[in-house]
């Protein structure tokens, strides 16, 4: 009923489309991959849980496409991508809604030095196609402009360990776990008891250094502890060969150099299970066990993609219907 509220989903729908073309045109494959998933993988997250009667057994709504498809990286399909829905049976906020849009990007041969220059090229081509500017501006209710985002390329690169220091001191990865607790507790992050080192930290960079990025930064060398998935630095064997894009104050896609190697893979998915053998994907292990090339993958998460393009605060105010308590 309001025209306003119309152009913002006309125009999320173009961005989609300007999306697919993009990919398309570097010769990525779309597919779709299942839903309801026997072992939820490919994030660390609280699913939902359902039940198929024909079959009389358990299964869960996905939070990832993640893991599927790398299964088709090691079928030879080199380039590939989808473009569907994520469930996560945990909180609502004006970033978070349970049910969510997802794009995933896979190219073997590829790292996250790729990734970084098709996830630029990819949203600099979307806002200039879809809204004729890389320079987005965000309104209060009044009209007024309130911060402006800046797309231009080349985009900034920031190593994750560096920006903590720059917030929390100099000397924050010399100090003793329970220092760092208590120094992250007076800077203003929340911090629960059961949080161990690596979670203080992330805590920190959530809470105090991402909403501080507004235009476009490529925060790289994540803790290894944070993505059990992708291949550990080089130089720095505690983190990942990883970036984190930050547009607007939160995160916009993550990628990863993928890590392919089924031992070291086997090794990080068993401690992220704690141990619990009934967790690990076991078809996915065999898979990368028959050899799955290098790879670069990447994510996108197209709700958060729309809130900074239109210029939207909440993410609510991007889909179409979210979810709401029933009367």
């Amino acid at each position: 009923a309001n025209d306003e509220v119309r152009q913002v989903f006309l125009r999320r729908s173009a961005i989609l489309r300007e999306i697919r073309a993009f990919l398309h045109d570097r010769g990525f494959v779309e597919v779709e991959t299942p839903m309801m998933q026997a072992i939820p993988g490919g994030a660390a997250a609280q699913p939902f849980k359902t039940h198929h009667n024909a079959l009389g057994c358990d299964f869960y709504l996905r939070i990832a496409l993640e893991l599927y498809l790398k299964r088709l990286l090691v079928g030879g399909i080199d380039r590939v991508f989808e473009i569907g829905r994520n469930f996560r049976n945990e909180g609502l906020s004006r970033k978070h809604n349970p049910e969510f849009t997802m794009l995933e990007v896979y190219q073997a041969y590829g790292d996250y030095e790729s990734m970084m220059e098709l996830v630029q090229s990819m949203v600099c081509q979307v806002a200039q196609n879809v809204l004729g500017t890389l320079r987005i501006e965000h309104q209060d209710a009044a009209g007024q402009v309130t911060r402006t985002i800046n797309l231009t390329p080349p985009w900034r690169r920031a190593k994750y360990k560096d920006l903590v220091r720059e917030k929390a001191g100099a000397d924050w990865f010399e100090a003793t776990p329970a220092q760092r607790r208590e120094r992250a507790v007076q800077l203003g992050a929340e911090i629960a008891k059961e949080y161990e080192d690596f979670e203080v930290t992330q805590a920190v960079f959530e809470k105090l250094i991402e909403p501080t990025l507004i235009d476009p930064v490529f925060v790289t060398h994540v803790p290894k502890e944070l993505i059990p998935l992708a291949k550990l630095s080089p130089e720095d064997p505690t983190t990942v060969e990883v970036f984190e894009c930050c547009i607007n104050g939160q995160e916009i896609a993550p990628a990863y150099s993928e890590q392919n190697d089924p031992i070291a893979q086997r090794e990080r998915l068993e401690h992220q299970a704690g141990g619990e053998q009934q967790k690990l994907d076991e078809d996915f292990l065999a898979a990368l066990e028959h050899g799955m090339p290098p790879a670069g993958g990447m994510g996108v998460g197209i709700d958060r993609l729309c809130m900074m393009l239109l210029g939207q605060e909440s993410i609510r105010d991007v889909i179409l219907f979210p979810q709401l308590k029933p009367k």
